[in-house]
């Protein structure tokens, strides 16, 4: 079946041929005729399966036909994100999808200039796509009206929900006309989620191309038993060993995320880490890093990994196991996108036993066990020692060194004295080199990637869109 067959119209099947696009997947096919209709919609799919082109593409075919004209500081249809980078990814694809459809399109999200937002929504704009938060600052500042909104999404709901958006989503559609298409899009279907349904959808169809909370079938997921000291010789054995293109590393926290940079630039593997107390800019060129395959290795925490859209990631390991079990399901989903396999590896130390039972109960499946190396303290040791030696730690026993005289406590990686442009070298799994620079947290910073990551996700003609 084509694009066309769908009822999409020509301009729409012509940017989709220019993105390489020539058959719908499960959810598009589903979802694009029941939008078109005009109907509300609650879809659940897993993350990757092209959920955005799902409500896009119908809804870009509404606003056309519709042909209201914009009033300034208003929009026509509202996205909801939970996070920047998903976001982006949306109205990356909304500009892609409605190139030839003169639709204009913004986002609006922390991080960035609210001026610019300003200006950005001064002239009225087609499709907002917003996070919740800087969505409301501008409201309550007069530059945003939500009185002539047609079609109102929000995707990742259970996200949404998960992050404590509660309160600023039933603030928001308080304010949009009760007359208008509403859209629910999740990879997960909690009771919370149909509680919100039913509460803001009008006799809505439901999409589900899979049970909720499945778990992608061409990711092959693993298991490893191991001390929660000994994580971080795993990982870089695991990161050296492995046949890897890109890792995305999962940490619980933000602190975590930062100690496993550390960690991994003191064995000598480059990364960069992406979450919430990140900057925009800094963020960005740590997601175009991670998908130029500058810096092979992405550490995230779960709410900055949504949105993260890279072809090519081979690997989800999972350093710290989430205790959401839901979110198991969204991280592994980084991987195995637009048809491809990958692996996804979960270390577990004994306190995060239970949340595997929840894991293993939620995705009713038994993730398989994979021992640890059979030479694995071997190589542990050796990582240790060759830390200790690069950075010129004591060796002494913790308890020695405390009897002697004080003395400053050994950092990761070595920290040149601000602005003196000194920079700690390394090499990745793959074998290319990196710099880290004296300043910005340890993070690897790729060359000339001081501007936005490209708006394309490097899938291969025929692949199906986001």
């Amino acid at each position: 079946m084509s694009f066309a067959h769908l009822g999409l119209a020509e301009p729409l099947t012509r940017a989709l041929t220019a993105k390489g696009y020539t058959e719908p997947t499960p959810i598009q096919r589903d979802a694009i005729p029941i939008v078109l209709e005009g109907r509300d919609l609650l879809g659940i799919a897993q993350t990757g399966t092209g959920k955005t082109a799902a409500f896009v593409l119908p809804s870009i075919q509404r606003l056309v036909a519709s042909a209201k004209r914009v009033l300034p500081t208003h929009c026509r249809m509202l996205v909801l994100a939970p996070t920047r980078e998903l976001a982006s990814q949306i109205a990356d694809s909304a500009r892609g999808y409605g190139q030839f459809s003169r639709m204009t399109v913004a986002t609006v999200f922390g991080g960035t200039s609210i001026n610019k937002n300003r200006q950005d929504l001064s002239r009225g704009v087609d499709i907002l796509v917003a996070t919740p938060g800087r969505l409301i600052d501008l409201i309550e500042q007069g530059y945003c009206n939500l009185s002539t909104i047609e079609v109102l999404v929000l995707d990742e709901a259970d996200q949404m929900l998960d992050l404590g958006f509660i309160h600023a989503l039933k603030k928001i559609v308080r304010m949009v006309p009760r007359k208008r298409q509403t859209l629910f899009f999740s990879a997960t279907m909690p009771t919370s989620i149909r509680e919100l349904a039913g509460a803001y959808l009008t006799d809505p169809a439901t999409v589900s191309i899979k049970p909720a909370a499945t778990t992608a079938e061409r990711v092959d997921q693993y298991v490893t038993f191991v001390n929660q000291a000994e994580k971080q010789a795993l990982l870089t054995i695991v990161l050296r060993d492995e046949q890897i293109e890109r890792a995305l590393v999962f940490t619980r926290t933000k602190h975590g995320a930062d100690r496993v940079v550390k960690l991994l630039a003191g064995n000598g593997i480059a990364s960069n880490a992406i979450h919430g107390n990140k900057s925009q800019p800094q963020r960005e060129r740590a997601l175009a890093a991670f998908k130029s395959g500058e810096t092979p290795v992405l550490v995230a925490t779960d709410i900055a990994a949504r949105g993260i859209d890279v072809s090519g990631v081979s690997h989800v390991i999972n350093f710290e196991l989430p205790n959401v079990p839901e979110q198991y399901v969204h991280r592994i989903g980084r991987t195995a996108r637009a048809g491809a396999s990958g692996i996804a590896i979960g270390f577990c130390a004994d306190d995060e036993k239970p949340y595997l039972k929840d894991i293993e109960k939620l995705t009713r499946m038994k993730i398989e066990q994979r021992p640890l190396p059979a030479d694995f303290l071997q190589q542990a040791n050796a990582i240790k020692a060759t830390r200790v030696q690069a950075i010129g730690a004591d060796p002494a026993p913790r308890e020695d060194r405390q009897r002697g005289p004080a003395r400053p406590r050994a950092s990761h990686v070595p920290q040149p004295t601000r602005g003196s442009g000194q920079t700690a070298h390394g090499t990745s799994p793959n074998g290319r080199t990196y710099a880290n620079a004296s300043r910005g947290g340890g993070q690897a910073r790729s060359g000339g990637g001081r501007g936005r990551p490209g708006g394309g996700s490097g899938r291969s003609a025929g692949s199906s869109p986001r």
